[in-house]
């Protein structure tokens, strides 16, 4: 019997990419990240025109804090580069912003997540955590604008198949609304992670989104389910 059989492997390392322009809040980040284990801030950059450098240089990042308040390009517009450039890359929202417009133009372009500053160290390390494994994490003042938003403009129904969803993507995209994570979605459908994915990666191109909080987002806004 062989000695390597068994054997646990090390957790793959999530590389980390931070955008922020407030030089102290970035290192911090940066040396907070690089004190755990499991993860690597391989950029800390201070504007989206070096994020875009770095994206056109092939960087492909599990993760990227963002902040939306930077000089030059938005935060807004560096979200929709990087699911232009590095699709399965996801986007945490890092800001003090917490209005419609500005929760609404990040969530639609892509974020998967939407946190208000400041940030205990440990609620940042646990919404990077939980983006690797299909959490969609925002802040519950956030959320409830959300709700209170969708409550106060009732949606005007779709037909459901005029997205053309199958019975199996709505049963998905039921499961994401319901706050699931895809291993737990799958465990819970009997299906594998990976054909979770595929069923996502429908589920988005058909809702013409960019992530989880945005399927998530249109399925409340449009009374999808």
């Amino acid at each position: 019997m062989s000695g390597a059989t068994g054997l646990a492997q090390d957790p793959p390392i999530i590389t980390v990419w931070i955008v922020e322009d407030n030089r102290a809040l970035r290192e911090t980040f940066a040396d907070l990240i690089d004190s755990e284990a499991d993860m690597h801030c391989a950029e800390a950059l201070p504007d989206c025109e070096r994020l875009f450098d770095a994206l056109d240089a092939g960087g492909v990042p599990d993760v990227v804090l963002m902040d939306l308040g930077l000089p030059g390009a938005s935060g807004v517009e560096g979200i929709r580069r990087i699911h232009g450039m590095s699709p399965s890359t996801r986007v945490l929202v890092l800001t003090i912003h917490e209005d419609d417009e500005r929760v609404f133009e990040a969530i639609t372009a892509g974020a998967s997540g939407y946190l208000l500053k400041p940030l205990p160290p440990d609620a940042v390390l646990e919404a990077i955590r939980g983006l690797v494994k299909g959490a969609a994490p925002i802040n519950p003042f956030v959320a409830r604008k959300l709700l209170d938003v969708f409550a106060q403009h009732p949606p005007v129904r779709p037909r459901s198949d005029e997205y053309g969803l199958t019975a199996r993507e709505r049963e998905i995209l039921q499961l994401l609304v319901d706050g699931l994570a895809l291993r737990a979605i799958g465990d819970r459908l009997g299906l594998s992670y990976h054909t979770i994915s595929n069923h996502l990666r429908n589920v988005y191109a058909k809702l013409h989104v960019r992530s989880r909080s945005a399927a998530v987002s249109r399925a409340l806004r449009e009374d999808l389910l």
